[in-house]
């Protein structure tokens, strides 16, 4: 009795670990340009299936038994880039950051609301936690470029094709821009408040995300948590709040940077290609343009 009820926990649970590895996989990989061929190989195995097994064709049912190897190996060239970006949203999760880093990107967003609010250029910013943004948002255009106030300035600048709406951002990159946020449906607040504060307001309802606005009429800073809007904060106290929501304590950061580097050094030798962090950029002459 005792075995029969320990293997159907061991069933259950590989069962639940294979459902949610296809799911998410199937939910990251749709939408993508690898999608149609997922469609397309898929029935392309059940119609060579269906005819090895009605018409006993005894080779064809072989090769297909053997075949996972060289399955892999395919879908491992056909969807690098789907994988790729895997790996990279994996790299870019919070505790897998360092303090440094955590830093660095909030310097972005902080350097980016000041020099937006000093010309009055309105903005929206949301930064991704644990909760992915994507799915509380109506649209949005794929960006996935290094987050630089450069290129968020460039993103929010008016009569940019892509200026109207929020911007996501998942660590050091720029994830999605032209999003539409959720209102809020509080009715309590001043009538006088815009679009940007109430979608900010309502995406902090629904997710763990710090959201940041830019008043194109005042250019005044505001940010929104957790269904809470402060308004009109100076830098100063925008660099506070974002470092006490963003930038955690880190355990053990001689074992990451000792994998991280590890990591690094396989790469570039497996590649030959050299690995250049945000800091060496910004150290190097020149790095960042003008």
């Amino acid at each position: 009795m005792g075995e029969d009820l320990q293997f159907d926990w061991r069933a259950a649970l590989e069962i639940l670990i294979l459902a949610v590895g296809i799911y998410s996989a199937t939910r990251f990989i749709r939408g993508t340009r690898g999608w149609p061929v997922v469609i397309g190989f898929a029935l392309l195995l059940v119609v060579l299936a269906l005819a090895a097994t009605l018409l006993d064709l005894t080779v064809l049912r072989w090769l297909l038994a053997n075949a996972t190897v060289f399955i892999i190996f395919g879908a491992v060239v056909i969807f690098q880039p789907e994988i790729r970006r895997i790996l990279g949203e994996l790299g870019n999760l919070p505790f897998l950051s360092t303090a440094r880093e955590q830093r660095e990107n909030i310097e972005v967003v902080v350097s980016t609301s000041e020099r937006l609010a000093d010309v009055r250029i309105g903005a929206l910013i949301a930064i991704e936690q644990s909760i992915q943004l994507f799915e509380a948002v109506e649209s949005g255009i794929v960006v996935d470029c290094a987050a630089t106030p450069e290129m968020l300035e460039t993103i929010f600048f008016p009569n940019n094709a892509i200026h109207d709406g929020g911007v996501i951002l998942k660590g050091d990159r720029i994830a999605y821009a032209a999003c539409i946020f959720p209102l809020t449906q509080r009715s309590d607040l001043n009538k006088s408040l815009g679009t940007r504060h109430r979608a900010a307001l309502g995406l902090s309802e629904e997710t763990d995300a710090p959201v940041i606005i830019v008043s194109e009429e005042t250019g005044a800073i505001s940010y929104a948590y957790k269904g809470q809007l402060v308004r009109a904060v100076s830098i100063e106290e925008l660099r506070a709040f974002l470092t006490s929501v963003i930038v955690r304590p880190t355990r053990g950061p001689g074992l990451l940077n000792w994998l991280r580097a590890r990591t690094t050094q396989h790469f570039e030798h497996s590649t030959g290609t050299t690995v250049i962090s945000r800091a060496d950029v910004k150290r190097a002459p020149n790095g960042g343009g003008k």
